[in-house]
């Protein structure tokens, strides 16, 4: 195989390096290895020979500095690769068109419909917190919450995630919502939206 065709391999030197010297105190060799000045400035970068990056790989730590209520925020923004996520099948847009081809045909047979926001009712204050982790919309059936609550459960069990840790800490928030939504709900029965704007 001839040396152009050759792949590089995962230390070789960066071809994109400026050919300026390591950035290491006392160091005469060339900077070939870039490396990120912090966490947060993902384009800056500083030059190290290939024994100095190495050190700097071996003593990087992301989360240095970091609160665990900071870190755990950081967690979760990642496994949505730090984009904005919702249940599926709720907001998607299929959902969205959806609503809007039904909006538009009530509004053809009976009349433009009130505001959405105006309709909803609002949910009790007490439960705000268990819907937000169950990802639920207020109101809600418990046939919903136990199907929402099962999905999940299976998601973050330990024996899913390797006995990880922070699923098992996961699970027991999960465990006490789904606790508060179906006391809630066995109590007082089916909450049955009243405001639905329908003949």
């Amino acid at each position: 195989m001839s040396s152009a065709s050759r792949k590089p391999r995962a230390y070789d030197p960066d071809p994109q390096a400026p050919g300026q010297a390591c950035e290491a105190p006392g160091c005469a060799a060339t900077g070939a290895y870039r490396a990120p000045k912090n966490r947060n400035g993902a384009r800056e970068f500083q030059w190290f020979c290939l024994d100095h990056i190495r050190a700097f790989n071996a003593a990087w730590d992301y989360y240095r500095g970091m609160s665990e209520a900071e870190i755990e925020a950081q967690l979760r923004a990642d496994t949505s690769w730090q984009r904005p996520s919702w249940p599926l099948g709720r907001l998607g847009h299929a959902a969205r068109m959806d609503e809007a081809l039904e909006a538009q045909l009530h509004a053809f047979a009976f009349g433009p419909r009130p505001k959405a926001a105006a309709l909803r009712p609002t949910a009790p204050p007490e439960l705000r917190d268990a819907l937000s982790v169950l990802g639920l919309p207020w109101p809600v059936t418990l046939p919903e919450v136990k199907a929402r609550y099962k999905a999940l459960a299976k998601r973050h069990h330990p024996d899913a995630n390797n006995g990880d840790k922070r699923s098992e800490e996961t699970l027991k928030t999960i465990n006490l919502a789904y606790a508060a939504l179906r006391g809630k709900l066995s109590a007082t029965g089916p909450v049955t939206q009243t405001h639905s704007g329908r003949s």
